[in-house]
């Protein structure tokens, strides 16, 4: 039989079957079996329920659509073949032949599949594919333009689009969490769908609604419901905020940094507004004079900027909105700014001077709208002396000239304080700052001197030698003066002398100088003296080393020793007789007999004359001028 007979027998049995469905006094044919699968997977074809399916050798399978079956594969003796077409490549035979296995499944392969049997018996099954494909993730385009809730039709909200499901999934919007439904004339939603050459659905979907001033927060966002053979499922799409568009009802005044103001703030006065967009902005202050309002010059923003602040613009101040879609004018409560402040510090006396051993009074005083507190730190070392407005100094010496800082603080407001320096003066004759070191020069060069005097009233410095001379005042008592000079001859031998001087008195510092090429050891070391007081003359040079001297006297002491030991020792001998002693060491001493009772010992030394003179004898006789470095001691009885 060919495939035309094939065809007319089967719709022959559709026509005569008493399953067919819809025809009055038929019996309903039962309802095909169900396979699900998703796009690119394998569907699996039975041909029968499993307890009814044998070993079938002869099966026909048709594809079914729009009502019109088309043979696809033929089962004959367990082997299969696909009929030309588009299955032709996509089928394969399992389970000894009872399934039919259809590879790259396609939205289009959702139809009704037929399996006809002829042996051992006729036997018929439908199979009915259902395909399925999740959606991708949906993409959300809010209306960027917003809406005014002035508008009197829904307005579009945002739109919704889900591409590449199967079937066309079902699309829910929400706001705040809430699902939304069609409302007449507050919301309306748009839907429809693409169908792509793959099969697939792309789903468009358009909100729009009447929006409210409380909407301008609202999250909107969609959500795509689908079907799997795993169940239902759902994607969402990310929230979103449209712009919406309401007259302000109110205005009013904000001020940064917020807390108490001081002098030197950078302070922003801004004007608010709960509607958008803002409308435009004015700020006035009121005139202290007038008692008027006054438009301040604001930036580009609106912002009145303050920087520094300062006293004078404390006061009251109010902010205009001015709507120009509806040209209403909405005006702000008057707020107070205070802007907190210290005047300049002022300290009594205000060039204070004083003679050591007397006593000093300072005080100091400021203005502020807040209650002040003072303390009085000397400069040079931060120590606080006193806390309160004046300062008692008894009993004042030469180190009590110098800085005293009044410090006038408002304790309310962190941040806020005034100080005033105040020099002391101390009368005196000059002082000098003395730096001990030996300065080795090279001849012919150039050197630069320095010379620190103090006193008051200031002094001046002069220098005893030639050369280029410059001052720096270090404070009002203290001067620095440096001179550059060449080294000559001349400089070498008298070295040079800086004088300091002022009415009380005179002061001076000699400094010496040396060639670099007469140094026989290391380089000496520089050390700072302390600050002397003393009007005397200071002088820079190496003074000896006391550990020196110490030496030579217990040298000299040891040889003492040893040479009256010795003296005892040739005494005893002389007495026996038996020491013949001449000048030489090879002559007899021979002695007249007024003189057999004195024995002379003759000690050559190397010691300074200085230091001989401890060798003098008891009756204090001194070397003759000629003599050199001989010693005599004359032993007696």
């Amino acid at each position: 039989m060919g495939l035309s007979g094939l065809v007319c027998a089967f719709l022959l049995a559709a026509c005569c079957s008493r399953r067919a469905a819809g025809v009055p006094g038929e019996v309903e044919q039962p309802a095909p079996e169900l396979v699900e699968v998703e796009v690119g997977s394998t569907a699996l074809l039975k041909c029968g329920p499993s307890h009814s399916r044998g070993n079938v050798s002869h099966v026909d399978w048709f594809s079914v659509h729009k009502e019109k079956p088309t043979l696809i594969f033929r089962v004959r003796q367990g082997q299969g073949q696909s009929e030309p077409g588009e299955y032709q490549h996509r089928l394969s035979l399992q389970d000894r032949g009872t399934t039919l296995a259809l590879t790259h499944v396609t939205p289009h392969d959702e139809r009704v599949f037929l399996c006809q049997g002829k042996r051992p018996r006729s036997q018929e099954h439908r199979v009915q594919l259902r395909v399925y494909k999740a959606p991708e993730e949906p993409s959300i385009q809010v209306n960027a333009l917003g809406i005014s809730v002035n508008s009197e039709e829904p307005e579009e909200v945002a739109t919704c689009v889900g591409r590449n499901g199967y079937p066309i999934p079902q699309v829910i919007w929400y706001k705040n969490g809430q699902p939304l439904k069609e409302e007449k004339n507050r919301v309306h939603i748009q839907s429809s769908q693409i169908v792509e050459s793959s099969g697939l659905y792309t789903l468009q979907s358009v909100l729009k609604a009447q929006l409210v001033k409380e909407d301008k927060d609202a999250q909107f966002y969609c959500e795509l419901s689908y079907r799997l053979p795993s169940g239902n499922h759902m994607k969402e799409s990310r929230e979103v905020t449209v712009p919406v568009f309401y007259p302000a009802e109110k205005v009013w005044l904000e001020v940064e940094p917020v807390g108490p103001l001081k002098e030197g703030d950078r302070v922003e006065i801004r004007c608010l507004a709960d509607g958008n967009p803002p409308p435009h902005f004015s700020i006035s202050k009121q005139n202290h004079s007038t008692r008027e309002m006054e438009e301040e010059t604001t930036d580009d923003n609106g912002v009145l900027v303050l920087e520094p602040a300062r006293k004078e613009h404390s006061g009251l101040y109010e902010c205009q909105g001015l709507d120009l879609e509806t040209m209403a004018s909405l005006l702000s409560d008057q707020q107070e700014l205070l802007v907190n402040y210290v005047s300049a510090v002022r300290v009594s006396p205000a060039a204070p001077e004083s003679q050591e051993g007397s006593s000093l009074t300072l005080t100091c005083e400021a203005d502020s709208n807040q209650a002040l507190q003072f303390q009085w730190l000397r400069e040079k070392t931060g120590e606080v002396l006193e806390k309160g407005p004046v300062l008692q100094l008894h009993n004042l010496k030469r180190e009590s000239g110098g800085g005293y800082r009044c410090v006038a603080s408002a304790p309310s407001v962190p941040g806020l304080s005034r100080t005033q320096l105040v020099n002391v003066a101390i009368f005196g004759s000059p002082w000098m700052t003395i730096r001990e070191r030996k300065m080795w020069v090279k001849e012919n060069g150039v050197l630069n001197l320095s010379c620190e005097a103090s006193g008051h009233p200031q002094p001046a410095i002069s220098w005893n030698v030639a050369g280029t001379a410059s001052e720096q005042e270090q404070d009002p008592q203290t001067v620095l003066s440096t001179l550059t000079v060449p080294v000559t001859p001349e400089l070498l031998e008298t070295g040079a002398a800086c004088v300091a001087s002022n009415s009380l008195g005179k002061n001076r510092t000699i400094i010496f100088l040396e060639l670099a090429s007469n140094r026989t050891t290391g380089p000496s070391t520089s050390t700072a003296s302390p600050h002397g007081r003393a009007n005397s003359t200071s002088t820079e040079r190496k003074l000896p080393e006391p550990e020196s001297r110490g030496v030579a006297i217990v040298a000299v002491t040891v040889c003492i020793l040893v040479l009256a030991v010795l003296g005892a020792v040739l005494y005893f001998f002389y007495k026996k007789g038996k020491l013949p002693c001449g000048r030489s060491g090879k002559q007899e001493i021979t002695l007249p007999p007024s003189r057999k009772s004195e024995f002379v010992v003759e000690v050559k030394s190397d010691k300074l004359p200085e230091e001989m003179g401890l060798l003098q004898g008891s009756n204090g006789d001194k070397r003759a001028p000629g003599d050199q470095g001989e010693k005599y001691i004359d032993l007696r009885h």
